[in-house]
């Protein structure tokens, strides 16, 4: 090789390098430089809270939204029910409009400190766009549900403000026995007393330390997310996932979805939660749930927890989506935890 040859392929060589650092720089500034979302203010004794149907039908529910205000009025809570919470439109709690129409006096209302979903379903993502946020993000309140509300916390996220996974209205109906954590957990995050948890460590956890806000939800919500403005950028965040009702390759179909939109490039951990009520193929898929996340996951080093115990069964215990936490991941016969700041 020529000296002029070699002085050109080295000349290459510590372009190629400098363009990786800069490059691998942004990741860091990206990762590192996370901006801190609003919380709104937590509730007090005396604030009013609105039930309300963002999505799925509550005809014939009365009497669970009736024990679910009973629940929050003793806490001292004052809670109003929106007006076309029982309205029924085809698969929907009313109309496109109506459900709207509850959820924008419910954010423009300054007296109102809390939105709780009676129930998820399907409808919430029909809604996301018809919403005017200004006064809702000149006066944050908080956001409550999970499943099919994981559109509304996906989107808000995007607008700054921190929102509440956790129980819905109809979560009132579970064993009483099995919902007394996710009651407990519930009030904390309302009132604003810190969320720590610590449970059991599962054989399949790849072990490891994360910090970072904590985002996602339901899979599926999540995957329709993807390409719009609702889409979560998951960049030094620790991401929380959980589903209920699907095939197993519909699982894995959701979670490529993801990981080709670049939703594990540069997360910091991601935390399983219930994955449930799996329906049977006519082919067996072959191996667990917990090995088809590890399967999709395997070329990345970030520690991945499962059995939170977060989604659809009855022990549903509350995340704050948008918060800083550390996860802390560890192998089986020993304690994981996920401690909020």
């Amino acid at each position: 090789m020529s000296k002029k040859n070699l002085f050109s392929l080295l000349f290459i060589s510590l372009l190629m390098m400098n363009c990786k650092t800069i490059a691998q720089s942004k990741v860091e500034k990206s990762t590192s430089e996370i901006t801190k979302l609003v919380t709104p203010p937590y509730l007090k004794v005396g604030d009013s809270i609105v039930i309300l149907a963002p999505a799925g039908i509550l005809t014939h529910r009365q009497e669970t939204i009736e024990k679910a205000k009973e629940l929050a009025e003793s806490w001292g809570l004052k809670v109003v029910l929106g007006k076309h919470i029982f309205n029924k439109h085809s698969h929907f709690a009313g109309t496109d409009e109506e459900r709207t129409e509850d959820l924008q006096k419910a954010l423009d209302n300054p007296n109102i400190k809390a939105i709780w979903s009676g129930r998820g379903g399907y409808g919430s993502v029909r809604v996301l766009d018809k919403l005017d946020y200004t006064t809702f993000l000149q006066h944050p309140k908080w956001i409550i549900g999970y499943s099919d509300i994981t559109a509304f916390h996906s989107h808000i996220h995007n607008l700054g403000v921190e929102t509440m996974h956790a129980m819905m209205g109809t979560s009132v109906d579970d064993d009483p026995e099995l919902i007394i954590e996710t009651i407990s957990s519930f009030k904390k995050a309302l009132f604003g007393d810190q969320l720590t948890y610590t449970i059991p460590s599962s054989t399949y956890n790849k072990t490891g330390i994360a910090e970072g806000q904590v985002v996602g939800g339901n899979l599926a919500l999540l995957a329709s997310m993807l390409g719009s403005k609702s889409q979560t950028d998951t960049n030094g965040k620790i991401i929380f996932i959980e589903e209920v009702g699907e095939y197993k390759y519909s699982i894995d179909r959701m979670l490529q979805s993801l990981k080709r939109a670049g939703y594990f490039n540069h997360c910091t951990g991601l935390i399983i939660g219930d994955i449930s009520n799996i329906k049977k193929n006519s082919t067996d898929w072959g191996y667990t749930i917990e090995e088809l996340v590890l399967d999709v996951v395997k070329e990345y080093d970030f520690p991945v927890m499962f059995d939170f115990p977060a989604g659809h069964k009855p022990d549903n215990r509350a995340l704050i989506f948008g918060r800083k936490a550390v996860l802390t991941v560890k192998s089986s016969g020993q304690q994981s935890s996920l401690e909020f700041d």
